[in-house]
């Protein structure tokens, strides 16, 4: 009984964040080529790279507009298999479109699919390496972080970059309905799954610093 209230919850709170940024994607697409969140990210990528192993499978769960993914293929040097996942049916759209404007080197395989990140529909151990950053921030966030470790294999990473509470990131859930975890509950759920390796914070004067930070761990 407990399982099926809990899948019914998840279906509501997909549903209703479906429609909303089947919305506002343009908006969402716009605010991130603005507010240059990319370049600090890519810079983070490049100065903390990842042992993964050639034709690395990751997993960007809630990729929006494709910020994240875009990231990962301007800095990753091997080839790699990138599957962009989010609910949003006109967020995926713009993550298509925004791949074939920006990339055109051709080494990794980048798949769009439409689901909900609290039920990803591939195995268990699918994958070595898993981002996500404003996705955690719509679901409960155990439940969020469990389904994340379940799709990492062992010895897999994580990088999650939570919404750090701060007043930009207060007017940022108003404009997006969404709610950040408190710093203290993202580290004590996290780590029931994962081994905590860093967690960075952006220089003072990167606009992401004012509302990310980035959490790097490993799945045991």
């Amino acid at each position: 009984m407990e399982t099926i209230q809990s899948q019914a919850v998840a279906d509501e709170l997909g549903s209703s964040t479906r429609i909303f940024y089947d919305d506002i994607a343009r908006l969402y697409d716009l605010t991130f080529k603005v507010n240059r969140y990319g370049r600090s990210i890519e810079n983070y990528l490049r100065a903390h790279p990842l042992p993964l192993p050639p034709d690395a499978r990751i997993l960007d769960a809630g990729c929006g507009t494709g910020l994240l993914t875009l990231s990962l293929l301007r800095v990753l040097k091997r080839p790699a298999r990138i599957t962009a996942l989010d609910l949003s049916a006109s967020s995926l759209v713009a993550a298509r479109r925004g791949l074939r404007e920006t990339i055109s080197n051709k080494r990794h395989q980048v798949e769009f699919t439409q689901a909900n990140v609290l039920a990803l529909p591939f195995a268990d151990g699918s994958f070595d390496l898993v981002v996500t950053s404003g996705a955690l921030e719509y679901v409960p966030l155990e439940a969020g972080m469990q389904e994340l470790a379940r799709v990492l294999r062992p010895g897999g990473y994580l990088i999650h970059l939570p919404v750090r509470p701060s007043l930009a990131s207060t007017v940022l859930e108003w404009m997006f309905h969404f709610k950040s975890h408190p710093p203290h509950k993202v580290t004590e759920t996290t780590t029931c799954y994962f081994h905590i390796l860093s967690h960075y914070r952006f220089p003072p004067l990167d606009p992401i610093g004012w509302t990310k930070t980035t959490v790097l761990a490993q799945k045991q």
